[in-house]
């Protein structure tokens, strides 16, 4: 009985043997295509595992191309083996001869593509990772002889890739052009160091040269005088020559990446914050008479696209006869007080931790009938939650017809003498946070704010005898792992104030 068995066995191993014999893959992998068609070798798993043969896109005509392999999980044949249009890959290659010009090329797929100009030393586009079909364009100079090489793999799900080069759309306008009456010209480019020249807009007014602009939106096309590009890896530099009037004058820019402003042709940078950021703005104030040939440079890698310009004559259209901070308790109040107002809307409080670049923390409304009184007017606004050591603050008065000044600055030193009371350690391992009292001080109030000064902990130290020393434990309930403001007060006054990391 157990002859027979043997014989099945061996007949079962033949017959797969036999099958696998049948199925030999054709191609020779290194070949390139020619006359506008790709030779793509097709292989199992994610990268490029097993050759399995070859397929062709692309025609006599062009070798532009959108392949989805006849669908979802189904079979696709190739000129060898055929293979399961899940966890496969592509290696495409085609030798094309391009007269000299700039071509925008651009590559789609679901999941993972690159394209290599170089037989595929490097990668001009490259996004090798899962995800939904997407796009990505590139603009490059071609000349002669090229040897293009498209790699694809589709993980699971949906199987796409698509190729299309064109000759590149670019401007023709002279970049060196400035602006004037009040309008900026910008010149946009591709990549986020101004690679390809790809037209002009324009931003500001006859009335202003002041503009805020988001490009309509992330990843979304931007249209410019000569051609559209996609809001996301580009450069714009913007030129303006303007004629200013002997005063002293506030310039604040903003942007989501990198912005630089110049006042003398781009030769030297008076705001400069080149690097990847979420939006915020910088502020510089100089004396000016007469032409200056401002220059504003702007570059969007990823995510979020924004730039806006300011300038303002730094002479109040207030009179303002006081400007001042107070430190009281936890808190710091600004005073102000206006003898006359003319047009005024409202006032804007900022804040800085180094006197340079601002950030608004309140506004507060004129209290003039219509923005214009003849009578003082007093104002008043709290910080709830004043910087660690040195805070500065300013006003930024806005008129009902736009237009801004600035005030004087003002600074206050919320910590207390040094060495006088001590919070410590400032990195909090053991939930436990020491307290020194360097004077006696009564009705002791020991409070933990978060970094948005809500208040989280708060315990009664009665009344402390100088020298004394005492250990608090942290509410593990409230507090997380991260940083806070730690505080200790004495009949509601300010003793000592300290940032700790609890871990």
């Amino acid at each position: 009985m157990t002859k027979p068995a043997v014989f099945v066995l061996m007949l079962s191993f033949s017959t797969v043997f036999a099958i696998g014999q049948a199925c030999t893959p054709q191609g020779n992998q290194n070949s390139y295509g020619t006359n506008n068609v790709w030779i793509g070798y097709v292989y199992d798993g994610t990268n490029f595992n097993t050759y399995l043969g070859y397929v062709n896109e692309g025609t006599a005509a062009s070798p532009n191309f959108d392949e989805s392999f006849g669908g979802d999980v189904v079979n696709y044949n190739t000129n060898g083996c055929n293979t399961t249009t899940e966890t496969f890959s592509v290696r495409y290659k085609l030798k094309k001869n391009f007269t000299n010009a700039s071509y925008d090329i651009t590559v789609g797929g679901d999941d993972g593509y690159r394209l290599s100009v170089d037989g595929g030393t490097t990668w001009v586009i490259n996004n090798w990772g899962d995800h939904a079909y997407t796009t990505t364009t590139v603009t490059v100079s071609l000349n002669g002889n090229t040897n293009l090489v498209l790699e694809y793999y589709e993980n699971t799900g949906q199987n796409r890739v698509s190729f299309n080069i064109a000759t590149a759309c670019l401007g023709t306008e002279n970049q060196n052009t400035s602006g004037t009456n009040n309008v900026w010209k910008g010149y946009v480019y591709t990549g986020t160091n101004f690679g390809f020249y790809k037209g002009l807009v324009t931003e500001g007014s006859a009335a202003s040269p002041n503009f805020d602009e988001s490009f309509g939106g992330d990843v979304v096309s931007y249209t410019t005088s000569a051609c559209t590009i996609t809001t996301e890896n580009f450069s714009v530099r913007y030129r303006l020559q303007k004629n200013f009037a002997s005063a002293t004058y506030i310039f604040t820019v903003g942007g989501d990446d990198g912005y630089r402003l110049s006042l003398d042709g781009g030769t030297t940078w008076v705001i400069n914050k080149w690097n990847d950021q979420s939006y915020n703005t910088t502020s510089y104030s100089v004396a000016l008479n007469g032409n200056i040939n401002m220059v504003l440079e702007y570059y969007e890698n990823a995510g979020g696209n924004r730039v806006s310009f300011a300038v303002a004559n730094a002479t109040l259209p207030v009179k303002l006869s006081s400007f001042s901070a107070s430190l009281q308790a936890q808190t710091v109040t600004l005073n102000w007080t206006t003898s006359a107002e003319q047009n005024t809307d409202y006032f804007e409080v900022q804040r800085s931790d180094n006197g340079r670049d601002y950030a608004n923390i309140g506004k507060i409304k004129s209290k003039a009938f219509n923005g214009n009184s003849i009578l003082p007017l007093f104002y008043s606004y709290i910080d709830p939650t004043p910087l660690i050591s040195q805070s500065f603050y300013r006003l930024i008065v806005h008129d009902l017809d736009g237009t801004l000044s600035y005030s004087n600055i003002v600074n206050i030193n919320s910590n207390p003498s040094p060495g006088s009371f001590k919070i410590y350690p400032t990195i909090v391992d053991n939930k436990t946070i020491f307290v020194e009292s360097g004077a006696e001080i009564k009705q002791s109030l020991f409070i933990i704010f978060d970094m948005n000064g809500r208040k989280l902990q708060e315990k009664s130290l009665g009344n402390l005898q100088k020298g004394q020393k005492l250990s608090i434990s942290i509410d593990n309930d409230v507090l997380a792992g991260g940083t806070y403001i730690v505080t200790l007060l004495g009949a509601r006054d300010l003793m000592a104030k300290q940032l700790v990391f609890i871990r």
